[in-house]
Parts: C-alpha cells; sequence; structure tokens
C-alpha cells in the first residue's frame, strides 16, 4: 500500500459482482487508503456488494435508483450525513435492454433509446451534479466508456451511441467543474468479461479478436483499470481532466488487424 487516496472518501456506483470493472476499480482505491461507499439497485445486487463492501472495510451501502430523483437525493443526503463531503465518485452504470444488443441498430426501439441514454449518460450528469455540491476543496468524477463509442463494434448498437454522449458530457462536465478544481475523466477499458459484458451479442468473439490484435497482445485486467483509476483520483492527476483514458492494451491505434489475422 503506497496511501496514495488516503483520507480521501469516494462512493462507487455500480458493483455487480466481483468481476464487475467497478469492483476492481474499487480494490485498488481501498488498498491505496481510500474509504468507500457503494450504490446498488435493489435487493439481489445488495447481497452480492455486501460481502465486497465488508471485504474493503465499508459498511456504507445504498440502495439506489439512478431513474428517480428521489432516490438519488437519498442516497447523497446519507453520504453527506456521514461524512459531510468526498472527494470522489466512480460511476460504472450502464443499460439496455439486451434483445437490443444483437442484429442491427437501425431496429433500436425508441424506448430503449431513451431508456439507455437516461441510464448510461444522463444518470453520471444527474450524480455529477450532487456530488459536486459535496466537493467543496475540489474532488474526482470518473465514469467508464468503451471504444464503441467512435467506432462501430458489431452488436454494441445504441450502446455506442450512449457512450458517445456521455463522452461528450465529460468534456462539458471537466469545463463546468474545473473552476470548482473538480475533475471529470473517463477509463476506456476494451473488452472484459464481466456481466454487464456478456450482455452484448458476439462478446466472447469480440474479446478474442481483441486480445488477439491489441499491440500488447492481450485485453486489460481489472488490477490495470484499478490503477488508472487511483492515478485519476490522486495527486498525480491533479491535472488531468476532460479526457478519455484508453486502457486496452492499445486496440485503440489499430487501423486493422495484425497481419497474421487477416
Amino acid at each position: 500500500m503506497a496511501d496514495l487516496l488516503k483520507g480521501k472518501r469516494g462512493l462507487v456506483m455500480g458493483v455487480a459482482n466481483e468481476r464487475s470493472i467497478a469492483w476492481g476499480i474499487a480494490k485498488a482505491m481501498a488498498s491505496e487508503g481510500a474509504e468507500l461507499a457503494f450504490s446498488y439497485q435493489g435487493e439481489a445486487f445488495g447481497k452480492r456488494v455486501e460481502p465486497l463492501a465488508a471485504s474493503v472495510g465499508s459498511s456504507l451501502l445504498v440502495d439506489v435508483d439512478v431513474t428517480d430523483d428521489a432516490s438519488l437525493d437519498a442516497c447523497f443526503g446519507k453520504l453527506k450525513e456521514a461524512w459531510g463531503t468526498m472527494d470522489f465518485l466512480v460511476h460504472a452504470i450502464a443499460y439496455s435492454d439486451k434483445n437490443e444488443l444483437t442484429g442491427r441498430f437501425i431496429n433500436t426501439s425508441r424506448a430503449n433509446f431513451q431508456n439507455s441514454l437516461t441510464i448510461s449518460c444522463f444518470s453520471f450528469i444527474d450524480v455529477a451534479r450532487r456530488a459536486s455540491e459535496m466537493m467543496p476543496e475540489g474532488g474526482t468524477l470518473l465514469t467508464l466508456t468503451y471504444g464503441g463509442s467512435n467506432r462501430v463494434t458489431p452488436n454494441y448498437n445504441v450502446m455506442g451511441v450512449a457512450k458517445a454522449a456521455l463522452e461528450s458530457a465529460v468534456r462539458y462536465l471537466a469545463n463546468d467543474l474545473g473552476p470548482q478544481k473538480i475533475r471529470v475523466n473517463a477509463i476506456s477499458p476494451g473488452p472484459m468479461k464481466t456481466l454487464a459484458g456478456a450482455a452484448i451479442g458476439g462478446a466472447r468473439a469480440t474479446y478474442r479478436h481483441t486480445e488477439s490484435n491489441a499491440p500488447l497482445r492481450s485485453n486489460a485486467t481489472l488490477e490495470a483499470v484499478g490503477g488508472t483509476a487511483v492515478w485519476l483520483a490522486s495527486g498525480g492527476g491533479a491535472f488531468t481532466t476532460g479526457e478519455i483514458v484508453r486502457v486496452d492494451g492499445g486496440f485503440h491505434v489499430l487501423g486493422m488487424p495484425q497481419g497474421d489475422n487477416l
């Protein structure tokens, strides 16, 4: 432990299980001395999150529905009562109807488009507004994105549009909150074996493709993403804001697959 985040407090939103990217981030932050709170949605996820939170010394858990203002208000009210202020927030929340993450993007329904954008993008804006009010001395807001935001990825469909909107929101929030010394960034891992990733059609083939073609010939690990989040939330990231930080083995630099895979 290097205590890079010692004395800092933050909320982690979106842990589903021990393979979640959000959990990789939470575990890395806790190992650097951070005090954590966790949000979850619904009793089933709460039962999964509780033992994970306990393993890093956290008992501050809040059931939150990011589509409900009263639920969000209650969450941040609880945090303010417990802590007064906070130093960072990790937003790892995204959703789309699994049935629309196969086939053609053109068949996206109006209802799923609106729901996907609300949960996957607007929720970050919503929590950023509330969290920033608890950061009088500055802080860090982090979210998660994916390369399908700017390059067509089979079956990613409406989630690509939602992530593009999220990345734009990162830039606008960074500009709004910069005078308050609040940094806003997104981490963009490549495909990872998570519960959320498994919902996308052809996920296994995508994972194998990126692993065999990325310059480092590997997809990112939870530890790598967690380490990046620690850096962004620490003093080392003091002048990094509005960025999309890629942790994908270098896959994003490619124009074509490696020669052996053509």
